[in-house]
């Protein structure tokens, strides 16, 4: 039996972003154990999934003794376990565990790309954050941008790894279960619930954002936009605000507080509720790789709004699914909420396409069976 050792920085990253992945990997005959930090959710992926888990001592900041640490722990795991295959996700877990991989000599080493951190930075930070991600490819011999916008991007800035850049079926580093995330899936009496707890009039037009509150995700953008739109409209806000380090502005914090319009619901273990009780959904996010909540919308018959960046604008098509705005411009997302939010006819017409759009591309039992066959393919 083949072993594969998947590794991320942080273990919401399996929980979310892999679930479900890892058990059918083991139901087609391959021993799965999974690293990454401690935290809350790795019980729930041993319990779920079938794994077996290794904590490794990662950070999500720079820190050259922590990481050194880290990769020694990583080096001493694969000597343990031998896998045939190491398959890593995140910035930091891709580092380290590729270059652990390539020093114990691992047969098939993988890393999955899901959004770029160096984007969106500048300075000494892009500068090391470039060197990183040429080591990670250097040490991996599979790259999988999860996006055909952001295999572009990577291709034109290191070009020396092309070879091994590779997109798994349609992108997407784990696809949707378009059952679970379907509004029959929904009872009427759990949106009523939503309705009634936050408030919400039932003439009233409902936004929703899904994401964690930070600068990145374009959280000033939305609520400045808002706060504009005089209408009966209602913005609800699914996550929660991160770390000082990533912290919001304090004037946005306090709109988000204090504007009665805008329902901040916190981290939600299962979004589909206010998905359901929402009409359109707004993501005006800086980056990503292949944002999972877009496919979710849309899955769930929601029109959406996204900025035009990788990844968000592959999902979604303008005018057919979605409307698409030019990223960092608060104006242009103003006039996109305001034009679906009194063109009733349209927003029906771009929900009436939106499932239809994933189903055919992005349905989870594809996307895990391209990943299966890249995994049969390793000597």
């Amino acid at each position: 039996m083949k072993k594969i050792l998947r590794i991320t920085t942080v273990p919401i990253s399996l929980n979310i972003l892999l679930k479900g992945q890892l058990k059918y990997m083991r139901e087609q005959g391959y021993e799965v154990i999974t690293a990454s930090a401690d935290g809350p959710e790795v019980q729930e992926v041993c319990d779920r999934e079938g794994v077996k888990h290794y904590i490794i001592n990662f950070t999500r900041i720079l820190s050259p003794l922590q990481d050194l640490r880290a990769l020694i722990q990583l080096i001493r795991l694969i000597r343990e376990e031998n896998p045939d295959i190491v398959h890593t996700h995140t910035p930091k877990a891709g580092l380290l565990g590729m270059l652990a991989a390539r020093i114990c000599s691992v047969n098939c080493r993988m890393h999955t790309v899901a959004g770029m951190p160096l984007m969106e930075a500048s300075g000494l930070t892009r500068r090391i954050l470039r060197v990183t991600e040429k080591i990670t490819y250097f040490c991996a011999q599979k790259v999988y941008p999860n996006s055909y916008r952001l295999k572009e991007y990577m291709e034109t800035a290191f070009p020396s790894y092309q070879s091994k850049f590779k997109i798994i079926g349609e992108g997407s580093s784990n696809g949707i279960n378009t059952d679970y995330f379907s509004t029959h899936e929904v009872s009427e009496g759990l949106i009523k619930k939503v309705q009634n707890d936050y408030k919400i009039p039932l003439n009233s037009t409902v936004f929703v954002f899904v994401g964690r509150l930070v600068e990145d995700k374009g959280i000033h953008d939305l609520v400045k936009a808002f706060k504009n739109i005089e209408a009966n409209s209602y913005l609800i806000l699914v996550g929660a605000f991160e770390d000082e380090r990533e912290a919001v502005n304090p004037e946005i914090k306090s709109e988000i507080e204090n504007n009665c319009r805008i329902i901040h619901v916190g981290f939600q273990k299962d979004i589909r509720p206010f998905l359901a009780a929402s009409d359109i959904f707004v993501f005006p996010s800086y980056r990503e790789g292949f944002p999972n909540v877009v496919l979710q919308a849309a899955s769930m018959g929601l029109p959406s709004i996204v900025s035009d960046i990788n990844g968000s604008n592959e999902i979604i098509t303008h005018d057919e699914n979605g409307l698409i705005v030019p990223v960092k411009s608060a104006n242009e997302l103003e006039s996109a909420m305001v034009e679906l939010l009194t063109d009733l006819s349209k927003r029906k017409e771009l929900a009436a396409k939106a499932r239809h759009s994933i189903l055919d591309k992005y349905d989870q039992q594809k996307v895990w069976k391209a990943i299966l066959n890249e995994y049969q393919q390793c000597k």
